[in-house]
């Protein structure tokens, strides 16, 4: 690590390749003040009420929409994703804001507990405390909806922790306009200077990661990167946890009950969502279980060609990788059944539709590895035996789906048992692309999908990454956290006496 400049994040037109930009990536020195500004934002942002977190990230999903032209039109020319997707996604982004600041506001993120002191027990309150300081690494495919502002940085906040977030390379320039905005939205909205802090560069992202001040990392990504950061954050003398949300193969089965009934339908829909923005989401379905014979594979590839669809990927490192990814498919046994021909300029790719015989599906094997983009494997299954061998050999995964023949489905309830022992989501009769933003959801699985399989990257759950619970024992009323004293001064709800006390309402 040098002190200067280590290098420089570039900003590229994925539709033509022309360099847009170069940005410098932080200096040692520049990370290091981001740090120090964070933890001194530390111990007022734990003491803060969530009234107030509400509304520094109300003020941030404020500014975030006032600027949604300037942001889509920087975003598009660096990502291709296209303006109208762009557009949905900025406000996908004030929207998580907003929910984030309901679940602060709301106060049951807290945990807070009350057992008073009895003739054989002391009086002991416990609540969930905010970890600090907190190291955000930004998705490349989501630059507003798991990037800078994403649900990572916008939980942390709500939880009442400080955010320095290291911009994703595939967006640079969208990275520093969020970041400007974030720094002047909170602070005209009152928040403590350091709440929100940004860096760039490979060498800055590993130094963030080792700062002593640091205490948990969350990411958004590849199983490679993510595996390197948690490996990073365990070097250290201190080790921290690392959320890593990682790429994983989601499957989806299809009953025979639903091949007989709908399978023209299945494959439609099955196109739509792993071509869904080039298959550069983590949720999309990258391996069908299909009934033997059912020539599901045939099906997919026929409304692939109808569909016909096009354009870049995100940066040519992903486009190589997905290329490369096609060709270990093929050497672990799959063959290619359809794809796009002629798929443009710069860093577009085919979309394809493969088919592998199930001795193809081994442990090890590369079709069990994710392939970043818009391909599916079909296998087709002769019986229920190996559909569940087929099953058992798969990697923990965010989302699996199973398509029914309707609700009297007679295979129905044993798949979603099974799927639900390998994945954090299980989809019956939709698929698996697109996380809603809930108090319900769950975006995480078993590993590899996640370093962590109890969290939560999306969802009100989200909050309890970044946070650990005290118990304060014997402690009077002046040195308790407001949520613990008596009189409930923040009006949330609490457990106490073992009954569940609702929200007092405002005088």
């Amino acid at each position: 690590m040098v002190s200067g400049y280590t290098a420089y994040d570039i900003s590229l037109d994925p539709r033509t390749l022309t360099e847009l930009a170069a940005l410098p990536g932080s200096t040692l020195p520049e990370v290091y003040a981001a740090v120090a500004a964070a933890y001194t934002a530390a111990a007022p942002m734990s003491s803060s009420s969530g009234a107030e977190r509400a509304g520094w990230l109300e003020a941030l999903a404020t500014a975030v929409e006032a600027a949604v032209e300037d942001l889509v039109a920087v975003a598009d020319a660096e990502t291709g994703l296209g303006v109208a997707r762009l557009t949905g996604e900025v406000t996908r982004c004030a929207n998580q804001l907003r929910f984030y600041a309901g679940i602060a506001r709301e106060g049951s993120f807290l945990g807070a507990t009350i057992d008073s002191r009895t003739a054989t027990t002391p009086d002991l309150r416990r609540i969930r405390r905010p970890l600090g300081p907190v190291a955000v690494f930004g998705a490349s495919n989501f630059p507003f909806g798991f990037g800078t502002l994403g649900n990572d940085t916008g939980s942390a906040l709500a939880a009442g922790c400080p955010v320095v977030v290291k911009g994703h390379p595939a967006h640079p320039q969208t990275h520093a306009m969020l970041a400007d905005i974030a720094r002047t939205a909170l602070a005209a909205a009152g928040a403590p200077d350091g709440a929100f802090g940004a860096v760039t560069g490979f060498e800055a992202g590993q130094a963030l990661v080792l700062h002593p001040q640091i205490t948990a990392v969350a990411f958004t990504g590849s199983q490679h990167a993510g595996l390197a950061l948690w490996s990073l954050a365990a070097s250290r003398p201190v080790v921290i946890p690392v959320f890593a949300e990682m790429g994983t193969v989601n499957p989806v089965v299809v009953t025979p009950a639903a091949a007989d009934s709908r399978l023209t339908e299945i494959a439609e829909g099955c196109v739509g969502s792993f071509t869904l923005g080039m298959g550069q989401f983590c949720t999309k379905p990258g391996l069908l279980l299909a009934p033997l014979g059912s020539g599901l594979a045939t099906h997919i590839a026929e409304a692939l060609l109808a569909v016909n669809p096009r354009g870049p990927l995100l940066t040519p490192g992903i486009a190589a990788n997905y290329v490369a990814g096609i060709d270990r498919l093929v050497l672990g046994g799959a063959v290619v059944i359809g794809g796009v021909v002629d798929p443009g300029p710069g860093t577009a790719v085919s979309a394809a539709v493969l088919a592998a015989a199930p001795e193809s599906i081994q442990p090890g094997s590369p079709l069990l590895a994710e392939c970043f983009g818009p391909v599916v494997i079909v296998v087709e299954y002769p019986d229920t035996a190996e559909r569940d061998r087929l099953l058992a050999t798969l990697d923990g995964c965010l989302v699996a789906a199973v398509m029914t023949g309707g609700d009297d489905d007679p295979d129905a309830a044993d798949l979603v048992g099974q799927l639900a022992g390998l994945a954090g989501r299980v989809v019956v009769d939709e698929w698996t692309t697109g996380v809603a933003t809930t108090w319900a959801q769950h975006h995480g699985g078993p590993w590899p999908s996640t370093s962590s399989p109890a969290s939560t990257s999306v969802g009100a759950a989200a909050l309890d990454r970044f946070s650990r619970p005290v118990t304060y024992q014997n402690t009077p009323q002046s040195a308790l956290p407001a949520a613990l004293r008596d009189g409930n001064p923040w009006r949330i709800p609490r457990r106490v006496d073992g009954r569940i006390q609702p929200a007092e309402p405002e005088e």
